[in-house]
């Protein structure tokens, strides 16, 4: 019982959170967030921040948010770009509410910030690479 509750909490934040990206500074009827601009740093404050908090540290609660500090996961950057486009446990999908240059700089700045420091850049055609057939369902 205690276990299906909090799957229940973890969908309804996913919901509400991709619910908030989706809406989040978007004035071009596009549909996807520009939370303030582009830059990988606004990102993350204004949307990734709210669950995996300000010093990219995670946390525990009705779920666990995994800590984005000094994580050895994140040297490879398709980690990063398939985490953030397809989403995982209570984490959303972000692909087709993120533009691709919003998720290359979000997850260039996880991997060179927070004792992490994987200087490969993340470019625009990786995103999209990883991203291919995923707005349509496929």
């Amino acid at each position: 019982m205690q276990r299906l509750a909090v799957m229940a909490t973890l969908a309804v934040g996913a919901v509400a959170g991709a619910a908030l990206a989706q809406g989040m500074g978007d004035t071009s009827g596009s549909g996807h967030a520009t939370a303030g601009g582009s830059g990988g740093e606004q990102v993350y404050r204004e949307i990734c921040q709210a669950c995996h908090m300000a010093h990219a540290e995670g946390g525990t609660g009705a779920g666990n948010v995994p800590a984005l500090a000094a994580n050895p996961h994140l040297a490879d950057p398709d980690f990063v770009l398939n985490r953030l486009l397809r989403g995982q446990g209570g984490m959303p999908a972000f692909v087709g509410m993120l533009s691709s240059e919003q998720v290359a700089a979000v997850a260039g700045y996880v991997r060179t910030h927070f004792g992490n420091d994987y200087a490969k850049p993340v470019s625009v055609e990786d995103v999209k690479r990883l991203s291919a057939g995923l707005e349509s369902g496929e």
